[in-house]
């Protein structure tokens, strides 16, 4: 079973001739995200407009593109959210900061919690004492 590697959803009839252009192919698929699965690469999704996409990027590739110019196309008609790593820019600042800060967020709230002290607990008052003194002569 480890030794049956990723199944991928790319069909026979798909597969580009050229075994440069497929070689690419697959490697902007890698990072493209299935808009269906959303969690998927299009490599890796049986949807039917992953199968579109695969197809559009070979076409693309056929046609003369570059690898960025491929990616460049599908970003333009689907929007950013097409890339399964997103670019970092200003618009997307806090996607990649957010984990950074719930890790300080975090960091100060236990240093917080540690600098907090107990109260000390004081000695008993003499009435106090008496009736504790009272309680166990009952005894």
């Amino acid at each position: 079973m480890t030794l049956a590697g990723p199944v991928l959803a790319v069909q026979p009839d798909e597969v580009l001739k050229d075994p440069g252009l497929e070689a690419r192919a697959r490697v902007i698929s890698e990072g493209l995200r299935c808009l269906v699965c959303q969690n998927q690469s299009i490599d890796d999704s049986d949807a039917p407009l992953a199968k579109d996409l695969r197809l559009l990027v070979r076409e693309r590739l056929k046609e003369g593109d570059s690898n960025h110019q491929v990616v460049d196309y599908v970003v333009a008609r689907y929007g950013e959210f097409v890339l399964l790593r997103p670019t970092f820019g200003w618009h997307t600042l806090l996607l990649w900061l957010s984990p950074l800060l719930a890790v300080g967020l975090g960091a100060v709230g236990i240093w917080r919690l540690s600098r907090r002290r107990a109260p000390k607990a004081e000695g008993l008052s003499a009435a106090e004492a008496a009736e504790v003194e009272a309680l166990l002569k009952r005894r």
